[in-house]
């Protein structure tokens, strides 16, 4: 019997702005936060232009949550 395919659910976000990057602090205290609730940070993009990062993370997708999504 095979294993079930793991699915994952996708979070993107960006931080800073043109002027200005994400202050360390602030953005330590928003990924901890991240991972408490299971997600992990899978790539920072830094923003041509700008002091802007855009954070990817993933978490597996739960049974659960599949069910909420697919309720219409």
């Amino acid at each position: 019997m095979s294993e079930p395919i793991q699915r994952w659910e996708y979070r993107i976000e960006s931080f800073g702005n043109i002027f200005s990057g994400p202050k360390d602090g602030a953005l330590m205290e928003t990924l901890d936060a991240w991972g408490e609730d299971g997600w992990e940070v899978v790539n920072v993009i830094p923003r041509t232009n700008s002091d802007k990062l855009t954070v990817i993370a993933k978490r597996p997708l739960t049974l659960d949550e599949r069910r909420r999504r697919s309720i219409p």
